[in-house]
């Protein structure tokens, strides 16, 4: 029997086939707080008929179902693939590196279309036992990522979903043994792309990819459930850095509007020669939109530049991340 509170909840994950088509979950990821919650429309009949002074209870319908919310997590060494893939949108297979048990899974920005998830909750009772809440039909609207002087790189994401389904066995959660990134670990470089050098001075860093979709296909013939919801709009990438004034190169790029290839890289413990946790997020180009340096006081002066990023006209944004998993 589980505990009767946060302690004994668990959230597993499974890619789907179909849109919304139930997968029982076999990859089970540690996370720090979750808003998965279904979402129902009613309506109430308000006929009028002699003395009657309330609404008839039997006359209240359910006209539609959905479900959505964000998921809060640190990024860790293993079972973050499947996430990955709903933001990037790339079909990845990990790839042994060599003959070693390190493998490289590569997210690259592409096309989320036929991209789903089945992501299941138990939530305690504070009995103990433990309450299944599956969502199907989850797509990954967002996906930030954050880290700072101190902190562990943490990832939250955004989810829609089809529907809420609470007639699935709950599935028994395994989990492997996991180790989060964090800031000692984190390198972000500036430069041409293929060529970027370290900057000196970081103390934070963001990046937030949107993929924005309309999620508002509710037709005739559905039985009050949405359709997959399509891409509406251009991704939009946008970040921040926070910086101690040790140099001009960011200054000089916000005051010129150059653009440069970013990369964020967290490098973990080695796996194997020459192979070691990784964790990289790479923006072909960004261009810095606000930030320039002032002071404000006696103190360090401390740009924080915001960036947006774009297509460079040859290479997609990506995010690779080696760890042991030989699957998503």
């Amino acid at each position: 029997m589980a505990i009767g509170s946060g302690l004994g909840a668990q959230l597993g994950i499974a890619a789907e086939s179909s849109y919304g088509t139930f997968v029982a979950p076999t990859k089970f990821v540690e996370f720090t707080k979750e808003g998965l919650a279904l979402k129902k429309t009613t309506a109430q009949s308000a006929g009028i008929a002699n003395g009657r002074l309330l609404p008839l209870s039997a006359r209240r319908v359910l006209t539609r179902r959905e479900a959505s919310g964000t998921i809060e997590m640190e990024v860790t060494n293993k079972a973050m693939g499947l996430l990955l893939q709903g933001l990037m949108g790339t079909s990845v297979t990990p790839v042994q590196q060599g003959v070693t048990a390190a493998y490289l899974q590569t997210h690259t920005l592409a096309s989320v279309a036929g991209k789903s998830l089945t992501i299941q909750k138990g939530v305690p009772l504070t009995s103990g036992t433990v309450t299944d809440k599956t969502f199907v039909g989850c797509k990954v609207t967002s996906g930030e990522f954050s880290c700072g002087v101190g902190e562990m790189l943490t990832a939250s994401f955004e989810v829609d979903a089809k529907d809420c389904d609470e007639t699935q066995t709950l599935a028994s959660a395994s989990y492997s043994n996991m180790s989060p990134f964090h800031f000692m670990q984190l390198t972000a470089k500036a430069g041409t792309f293929g060529g970027e050098t370290a900057l000196d001075g970081i103390r934070k860093v963001s990046c937030k990819v949107e993929r924005p979709q309309d999620v508002e296909r509710f037709y005739a013939g559905q039985a009050g459930l949405k359709k997959e919801p399509i891409e509406n709009d251009q991704v939009k990438i946008t970040g921040t850095l926070e910086s101690d004034y040790t140099g001009t190169t960011l200054d000089d790029l916000h005051t010129s509007d150059a653009a440069t290839s970013l990369v964020l890289e967290w490098v973990g413990p080695l796996i194997a020669p020459t192979f070691y946790e990784t964790f990289r997020i790479t923006l072909p180009a960004v261009r810095l939109n606000e930030g320039p340096p002032v002071v404000d006081g006696f103190g360090v002066v401390k740009p924080s530049f915001t960036y947006e990023g774009l297509y460079d006209g040859t290479n997609q944004p990506k995010i690779e991340y080696i760890s042991t998993d030989t699957a998503l």
